[in-house]
């Protein structure tokens, strides 16, 4: 996904993904450590986000106790507009 433009994911539909992720302290299993990722994904299916999830369940300590994300378009089809023409003033 990195190899396109941000102007391109945003005009492509993705968005900007915030998760704040809830883990087990790998070496106190009893404390909580937050993490927090951010990327722009594509709602409603979030492949980054899982497939970031299944990178942390497979190669990373500390089991997850949860994941709380938001998502926002930062750009809608209404606040898109092909301009055809331009004045120059001076």
């Amino acid at each position: 996904m990195h190899e396109h433009s941000e102007m391109d994911l945003l005009l492509k539909g993705y968005g900007l993904t915030t998760a704040k992720i809830l883990y087990h302290y790998p070496d106190h299993p009893h404390l909580l450590q937050t993490y927090v990722w951010q990327d722009y994904d594509l709602a409603p299916k979030f492949p980054a986000l899982f497939a970031f999830i299944d990178f942390w369940k497979t190669k990373l300590d500390g089991p997850l106790h949860s994941v709380v994300y938001s998502h926002q378009r930062l750009i809608s089809p209404s606040e898109w507009r092909k301009i055809d023409g331009e004045f120059v003033l001076h």
